[in-house]
């Protein structure tokens, strides 16, 4: 179970609100750049992918979540939550799904940043082994839906805590 952490000491200053995903990625890069914040949350041993909350408070989520090759999100959105995305080590591929085609995939590798609305569905896997990546959501996630996708084309959403491990789903 996921609890509430203090800031850790240095963390960027918050405004007291609910960021726009222009702002989060503002927020992940700035992070991004300070390693002593979070490096101690980065682990590679755990036998799947690692993830650990940084902070949380009721304006705004933020994760360090560690990547190799074989960890896959599976596709899933972040309920009404808008989010962003900084890499800090290695290299991260997100897709996101096309009606009547190919899912769309791009490779995000360190130093850069992404962000993204409450619509916005996606799913992400560490393209290089020893990746990190920060992501911050607000307002904080309470609920996620992961999706699954038959071969026939038809899309069914599963609601999942934000708590709850996202993995890619067997077909619909």
């Amino acid at each position: 179970m996921t609890t509430t952490v203090t800031a850790p000491e240095g963390l960027p200053t918050l405004p007291g609100r609910t960021l726009t995903p222009k702002e989060l990625q503002s927020y992940v890069a700035e992070l991004a750049a300070r390693p002593e914040l979070w490096e101690d949350l980065v682990r590679h041993d755990t036998g799947k992918r690692h993830y650990a909350q940084l902070y949380r408070d009721g304006d705004v989520d933020i994760w360090v979540l560690c990547w190799n090759t074989e960890d896959d999100t599976g596709w899933h959105d972040h309920d009404v939550s808008s989010g962003a995305v900084a890499v800090t080590r290695g290299a991260v591929s997100e897709a996101n799904p096309r009606m009547g085609g190919e899912p769309v995939t791009r490779v995000v590798a360190a130093g850069r940043a992404f962000a993204f609305g409450p619509d916005h569905i996606h799913r992400m896997a560490g393209a290089v082994d020893g990746s990190v990546s920060i992501h911050a959501y607000s307002p904080p996630l309470w609920r996620m839906g992961q999706y699954s996708i038959s071969p026939t084309g038809v899309l069914r959403r599963h609601a999942v805590s934000y708590a709850d491990e996202l993995r890619p789903l067997g077909e619909a």
